[in-house]
């Protein structure tokens, strides 16, 4: 069954295609994150797509009308789209490009290789009050569905941008005092200790192998303490903790 949407020109309707890197649009994969998606980025949505079984069409439909977005009832392209069985709603929109705000503190990642870990990552950041992330190339695609859907709506509420590498991000924002998060880090992280900084970078590596010894002089390395019993801390953890404890003793 098709609904013929109201809001903009029904003629143009989308063509949907399996996700592809290169694609000029990406979608989100459920009701929550495609909300955060209209609500945040609505001139971004080129459609959105529902199952006849949703139990909101009317709110649904009444949001889109709103922003003049097209509706299309269609539960195969839904299927299509998601092998979640509880994949109600999608929305497809383009995607777009970000600058980091100069006044405000960042969070970088460099090589972010897993993309439901970049996703949490937009999540928890947002959570925290920190809406800027840096992201050095290579990484993980932030477009993709899968951390889109990771990152429950917060991807539309963050400004991210992108860098050949880690000397490119500090040439363009040189204000920033910077703390690279290391396992063999020099001080280790405390609240009643932290360091005090209007503007702050946390600076952490992927998942595999984290940051090399070239960034223990890159600006002041930190370790978060733990026990002997695991080799490191998951990247989405170290971050949530890295951020918490910045902002207790910054942000008070």
């Amino acid at each position: 069954m098709e609904h013929k949407k109201e809001g903009k020109n029904s003629s143009d309707k989308v063509q949907i295609k399996p996700y592809k890197k290169d694609a000029e649009y990406s979608y989100t994969l459920g009701a929550f994150p495609t909300y955060e998606l209209i609500l945040s980025k609505p001139e971004k949505v080129r459609q959105v797509v529902a199952h006849s079984s949703y139990t909101d069409m009317d709110g649904l439909m009444d949001l889109c009308k709103k922003h003049n977005i097209p509706v299309e009832i269609n539960d195969k392209l839904i299927s299509k789209l998601s092998d979640k069985e509880n994949c109600y709603v999608a929305g497809i929109f383009d995607k777009y490009s970000c600058r980091l705000s100069q006044d405000k503190s960042h969070i970088v990642l460099v090589n972010p290789s897993n993309m439901g870990n970049l996703g949490t990552i937009l999540r928890t950041i947002a959570g925290f009050g920190i809406y800027d992330l840096a992201i050095i190339l290579p990484g993980a695609d932030i477009f993709n569905p899968k951390c889109v859907r990771a990152s429950m709506g917060a991807l539309f509420k963050v400004n991210f941008q992108f860098f050949e590498s880690f000397d490119e991000y500090r040439r363009q924002y040189k204000d920033h005092d910077v703390f690279t998060f290391m396992l063999n880090g020099e001080r280790t992280l405390d609240i009643a200790d932290c360091s005090k900084s209007e503007l702050f970078s946390l600076v952490f590596g992927n998942e595999a192998t984290g940051l090399d010894d070239s960034f223990l002089n890159a600006g002041t390395s930190v370790k978060i303490p733990q026990t002997e019993d695991v080799d490191s801390l998951n990247l989405t953890i170290a971050v949530g903790i890295g951020v918490y404890v910045f902002n207790a003793k910054n942000l008070r």
